[in-house]
């Protein structure tokens, strides 16, 4: 996997990712940003979330679950002292579908925490991550 970063002027940069997509990162005005686009740090965080849902979607689907919609929200908190990484991250799940089992979408969190999601490991190695979910019956 590959990635190009290019500074584009004050702190924003254009952020390329081999399969052709880019993203504009800015910082925040205080750091001299123009708030153009997500902190490198957001980015982490929502790649995070988009792996894990990636993957509770796809066990979900596998299983036969009726599924028609994933939500997760996340929230990180961060070190107060430079480098300021994240120190813990909440995972809060809202699985829509008809007649979704609760052991089957703990099950396919679970899987996704502990075996599937190279972000969500790779992270947990330093951060503390949680979970919980909701299920919502249509």
């Amino acid at each position: 996997m590959q990635a190009r970063i290019k500074w584009i002027e004050n702190v924003s940069f254009l952020a390329q990712c081999e399969s052709g997509h880019a993203v504009l990162m800015d910082g925040a005005p205080a750091a001299g940003g123009q708030n153009m686009g997500p902190r490198p740090m957001e980015m982490l965080l929502m790649g995070t979330g988009g792996c894990t849902a990636f993957d509770v979607v796809t066990i979900l689907k596998k299983g036969r679950a009726d599924i028609v919609d994933c939500d997760v929200m996340l929230e990180a908190l961060r070190a107060d002292t430079d480098p300021k990484v994240f120190t813990h991250i909440h995972m809060h799940f809202v699985v829509k579908g008809r007649q979704l089992k609760e052991e089957q979408v703990k099950r396919a969190i679970s899987l996704s925490a502990e075996k599937y999601c190279s972000a969500s490991i790779m992270l947990g190695h330093s951060v503390k991550i949680s979970h919980d979910f909701e299920i919502i019956d249509i």
